[in-house]
């Protein structure tokens, strides 16, 4: 995990409040800023990918972890 990434914990948070969480929190970051999101929803992994692309953020990484996932989101213009 790159050390400048700051982890968002949105453990035990269900659809949709991590989009909307994640929404917020990289809206008050700088262009080209990544944030790692932490996530135990299992719709996650279809929201955050398509809210990447609607919003224009570039989706790194996802990890898959026990019981959570993990997404590496670069923060577009």
């Amino acid at each position: 995990m790159p050390r400048d990434a700051d982890v968002y914990d949105l453990r035990g948070l269900n659809c949709p409040l991590p989009v909307l969480k994640a929404r917020k929190r990289l809206a008050g970051l700088p262009q080209g800023a990544r944030l790692w999101l932490e996530t135990t929803d299992p719709l996650a992994v279809l929201d955050i990918p398509a809210f990447c692309n609607e919003a224009g953020h570039s989706l790194i990484e996802t990890i898959a972890l026990d019981g959570a996932h993990r997404f590496l989101i670069e923060r577009g213009g």
